[in-house]
């Protein structure tokens, strides 16, 4: 009898926490890296959340919450829909978990049974799919091409649905892409979705607050107020209020789904950490002024890296909506012949020959399931991010 469950043989470890990994590694060995493959903000958690905490500390709020989270935050979530996205929901129908991942694994874990389809546009963030794995799903891949900006088509959707189907996972902005999608493009999608009763929206509004220029944020209920009842929206408060290690990820939607997440994580992790939930509180109703500040930081350094990387040989980088991401396309080297006398065959092959000859740590798209490309984060200083570029440029030019 193996020891270890079956399950396992199914997933794969997430390449972006790997990456990240090997770059800390080299790191430690004395090696010059700049490591562009987490997707953490690199700006320090604001000040008024931070003594939101204390405070808590000092109140004595650091004993045992309801699973589902304090009445206090999950009232500040309903509250956050509806000022926000326009989206009714009663406190009772939030739920707060340990990261948006806990959110996400619970609504699969509450719903999948063997032989159920989930569909996910592709590229897509790594944890996804072995999430869907892990609780006996079937992930259903469709994808959404640079020649479309990486947004799925409502036909493409469409054809990947059947009657096994029982989630669509949508994400916008992207994580990897940083593609967001316009009213009109996600009420292309919301029509499909509407023919096909059965299946369920999970989405994923965790870059809501990054978006650049004129682009204006809409999430799926927003768009097609009938997918009320069978939507799960989630979001949390890692990425725009710099919150990456307080581990807060929340979600609405149907109060008996809603239940049943509950119930999976009344017997998994309880509720998430006290004094982080009091900080989250801070960070919904508090003073939102240093989000725009943010995000002009942020869009300035996406200009700098798309064209920058758009100057380096045989790079193709299309200029995203949001989040803090850019997908560039490497085709133009595949076949090419490294520094190092190697062959590059794959977009992995680019990446690891990148790394171990110019110190930048990326990830290959293979990895998201589109390449060949790879995913740069900017979450890091312009001054890291010129560096990073020059090198990248001098790597492709000695690719011959």
């Amino acid at each position: 009898m193996a020891f270890l469950a079956d399950a396992l043989s199914r997933v794969k470890p997430s390449a972006t926490i790997a990456v990240s990994q090997k770059a800390r590694e080299l790191k430690a060995k004395g090696r010059d890296v700049i490591g562009l493959g987490a997707g953490e903000p690199d700006f320090d958690t604001p000040d008024n959340i931070k003594t939101a905490a204390i405070d808590a500390i000092n109140r004595g709020e650091t004993k045992y919450t309801p699973v589902s989270g304090i009445p206090e935050l999950r009232k500040a979530i309903a509250a956050k829909f509806k000022r926000e996205n326009g989206l009714a929901y009663s406190w009772e129908q939030t739920i707060v978990g340990t990261g948006g991942k806990q959110i996400l694994f619970n609504a699969f874990m509450a719903t999948l049974n063997p032989g159920d389809e989930v569909v996910i546009p592709a590229p897509y963030w790594v944890s996804y799919p072995e999430m869907v794995a892990l609780c006996g799903g079937t992930p259903v891949f469709v994808s959404a091409t640079q020649e479309h900006n990486f947004k799925l088509q409502a036909a493409d959707l469409e054809k990947a649905i059947t009657p096994k189907t029982k989630w669509f996972v949508f994400n916008s902005p992207s994580n990897p892409t940083g593609a967001a999608y316009t009213q009109d493009e996600l009420k292309a999608l919301t029509d499909v979705l509407m023919k096909h009763p059965q299946v369920w929206v999970l989405t994923d509004d965790m870059y809501e607050h990054l978006t650049y220029g004129d682009f204006k944020f809409v999430t799926p209920v927003e768009v097609e107020p009938k997918l009320y009842d069978r939507t799960l929206t989630m979001n949390g408060v890692s990425k725009a209020y710099a919150m990456t290690g307080w581990r807060i990820g929340y979600a609405a939607g149907p109060i008996q789904l809603i239940k049943a997440m509950d119930m999976i994580q009344g017997q998994q992790t309880s509720g998430a950490t006290s004094i982080a939930q009091w900080a989250a509180v801070e960070a919904l109703n508090g003073t939102q002024d240093f989000i725009p500040e943010n995000k002009k930081i942020f869009e300035g350094r996406r200009d700098l890296v798309v064209s920058m990387l758009n100057q380096a040989k045989g790079i193709i980088c299309p200029v995203p909506e949001g989040a803090f991401y850019v997908y560039p396309s490497c085709a133009g080297l595949i076949g090419k012949t490294a520094p190092s006398g190697k062959v590059i065959e794959t977009d992995e092959d680019f990446v690891s020959e990148l790394l171990e000859t110019e110190g930048v740590a990326v990830v290959h798209g293979s990895a998201f399931g589109l390449g060949p490309n790879f995913r740069i984060s900017y979450a890091t200083s312009e001054e890291l991010l010129e560096e990073a570029c020059r090198r990248i440029q001098r790597f492709c030019g000695a690719c011959k």
